[in-house]
């Protein structure tokens, strides 16, 4: 169910200082406090446009998400969701703003064939352990328990090519969990998928997390029906998050915003 873009933004929620106080040229401060995982404060980031004017893409944006759980961000196209998932990644620089974020991190792509690469689901998921120092049997061991933890072990020696699109965005997250990430970034991952490979794919994250309790994940949908599986959600307009809670608050909040909108355009 796709969230159109209804109402101005809301005031923006009240969230506590950062636990550290980082001079205000530091756009990042790494692992400081272990119960939480992602928190930026007062983050913009703004485009050029040809003429050499600015255009805003998050305005004074902020956020808190606490380690070992799964959160889910939403919101209407256009309100800034990629942009502040490409700036938690470190594919984007804020142009204002803090933020603390555990590391390492691992981004995964909304298309898989951007990500998964290698010929055989063994090989792409162990390909990011080289850095790593590690044994063959290390290197076995490890990308076993990814495999593992996605419910795709049967799957080791398959060919990439022969997967569905749900089994390759698990065999990403598999190659994520092989290099010990401590933050998952998930970019919409079920948008092409049918019903099957999007449960298939949001139970992978939760076994995921459910097998360490020191992996997070921030994961942006436009499905409200996902909202289910989340510890927790976000709801941004306009730039910025004007809502944090529960998934079910989120799915109250959300649905209360349409109604309102409905009711106002036929009255």
């Amino acid at each position: 169910m796709d969230l159109p873009a209804l109402f101005r933004a809301a005031a923006p929620p009240s969230i506590p200082p950062l636990h550290s106080a980082p001079s205000p040229r530091s756009n990042y401060v790494i692992e400081k406090d272990n119960n939480i995982a992602i928190e930026g404060r007062n983050l913009n980031f703004s485009i050029k446009t040809r003429k050499g004017g600015l255009v805003p893409i998050l305005k004074d944006c902020s956020l808190s998400i606490p380690s070992g759980q799964l959160w889910m961000l939403l919101g209407p196209n256009g309100c800034g969701k990629s942009t502040l998932l490409k700036i938690l990644a470190g594919l984007l620089n804020p142009t204002s703003g803090t933020l603390y974020l555990k590391r390492p991190k691992s981004f995964v792509f909304q298309n898989p064939d951007h990500q998964v690469v290698m010929p055989t689901v063994e090989a792409d998921v162990s390909f990011g352990l080289g850095k790593l120092n590690l044994t063959e049997d290390e290197v076995k061991c490890t990308v076993s328990k990814a495999l593992d933890a996605v419910g795709m072990s049967a799957y080791m020696q398959r060919p990439v090519q022969t997967l569905s699109g749900g089994q390759k965005q698990r065999v990403a997250i598999a190659g994520a969990l092989a290099e010990a990430c401590k933050v998952l970034l998930l970019d919409e991952l079920t948008t092409f998928l049918d019903e099957t490979d999007q449960v298939g794919v949001i139970k992978a994250v939760k076994n995921s997390l459910n097998a360490s309790d020191d992996v997070t994940a921030l994961w942006v949908t436009h499905r409200l029906e996902e909202l289910e599986y989340a510890d927790g959600a976000l709801y941004m307009e306009n730039g910025k998050v004007v809502k944090q809670g529960d998934g079910s608050s989120i799915m109250n909040f959300i649905e209360a915003r349409q109604s309102s909108y409905i009711n106002r355009i036929n009255s």
